[in-house]
């Protein structure tokens, strides 16, 4: 068996996981890539198909310019002042409109599977965190996180043709 780890990629973090006893199959320490979401990993072992890697992409980008994620540190830009400009107002109408998509899409998953959406696709946790953090038994998540990206896939209108769209998509 070799350690050799592969030399450093733009896009890769590499860390040594120790993984539990119960997930030990054949070794116990393995080579992580911390920089790549949950989603990109399960669409690489085809557990979700490109069209709802693809959706999950959607929802993420509109809670990202909906500025909905966890902040830092403190703002110290001053309060709104309405109509600053143009450019400012431009931006906090695209905005506003993120948020609007991003809710009707949570809305569409559905009250028991927007919980597994959010967690995994817009904050990034892993499925067996976010079993773990809604009290979930072990491996149901995969399910339910399907279930949730084809809620998505449909509010979105994406179609199974538009599979060969998303073939360039890391």
């Amino acid at each position: 068996m070799s350690n050799d780890v592969p030399p450093p990629v733009e896009n890769r973090l590499l860390a040594t996981r120790i993984l539990p006893p119960a997930d030990i199959i054949d070794r116990a320490r393995v080579t992580v890539n911390l920089a790549e979401s949950p989603l990109a990993w399960l669409a690489r072992r085809g557990h979700i198909s490109p069209v709802q890697l693809l959706a999950s992409q959607k929802l993420r980008a509109d809670f990202h310019l909906a500025q909905l994620g966890p902040r830092v540190t403190m703002r110290w830009d001053p309060l709104p002042v309405a109509a600053r400009n143009a450019a400012t107002a431009g931006n906090c109408r695209g905005q506003a409109a993120a948020k609007a998509r991003f809710d009707d899409a949570v809305a569409a998953c559905g009250p028991g599977l927007a919980d597994i959406a959010w967690r995994v696709i817009c904050n990034g946790e892993g499925l067996e965190t976010a079993e773990r953090a809604l009290g979930w038994p072990v491996r149901a998540g995969k399910l339910v996180l399907q279930l949730a990206l084809d809620r998505l896939v449909g509010h979105y209108g994406l179609k199974p043709v538009e599979e060969a769209k998303c073939a360039a998509l890391p």
